[in-house]
C-alpha cells in the first residue's frame, strides 16, 4: 500500500495582516460550491491575514467555521471534498490600531462583501452563505475587486 503525497503551497502574502476578500471554490461530488468572505472583525480593530481565516474555516471552533458549518448543513463532510481552492484579493487596506480608523475600512470591505456574494449568486453560481450589510457600496472599490475575480469567476464581467 501506497501513501498518497499531498502538497500545499501558500504565498507569503497570505500571511500579511489586513482587510481581505475571500472565496472558498469547492468541488464536491460533481458539484461547484463557493463561500464568500472577508477579513476585517465588528467589534474591534483587527483584520487578520487570510491565512488565519483558511485555518478557523475548517477548524472545529464553532464561533470561526463558518465554512465547516455550512458544508455540514448540506450532509457534506471535509474530507468528502474533492478540492478545495481559496482565492483571495488584498490587502485592500492595512490593519489599523484602533476602532476609529478600523470602522471605515470595515465598512468598505463589508460591502464589498456583499456585492461579491450576491454577483457570484446572480452569475449562476451556488453561493453557500448569503451577506448582510447595508454599508453602501463603493463602486470603484468594487471594479478593482471585480476585475480580480474575474479571472477565476469570468461570469462576473457582466457585473
Amino acid at each position: 500500500m501506497s501513501i498518497p503525497l499531498h502538497t500545499l503551497s501558500l504565498p507569503g502574502g497570505m500571511l500579511e495582516r489586513g482587510f481581505w476578500l475571500y472565496v472558498w471554490d469547492i468541488q464536491v461530488g460533481g458539484e461547484r460550491l463557493l463561500y464568500v468572505g472577508r477579513t476585517g472583525d465588528e467589534g474591534n480593530p483587527q483584520a487578520s491575514a487570510p491565512y488565519d481565516r483558511f485555518g478557523q474555516h475548517l477548524g472545529r471552533n464553532k464561533n470561526a467555521n463558518a465554512l465547516r458549518r455550512n458544508l455540514l448543513a448540506r450532509g457534506i463532510d471535509l474530507p468528502q471534498v474533492d478540492h478545495y481552492d481559496f482565492h483571495f484579493v488584498g490587502p485592500i487596506f492595512p490593519e489599523t490600531a484602533d476602532m476609529e480608523s478600523h470602522i471605515p475600512y470595515r465598512d468598505i470591505v463589508a460591502a464589498l462583501e456583499k456585492k461579491l456574494a450576491d454577483c457570484l449568486s446572480e452569475a449562476g453560481y451556488c453561493v453557500l452563505n448569503k451577506i448582510s450589510c447595508r454599508r453602501p457600496l463603493q463602486q470603484e472599490y468594487w471594479l478593482k475587486i471585480r476585475d480580480a475575480f474575474e479571472q477565476v469567476f469570468p461570469e462576473l464581467k457582466d457585473f
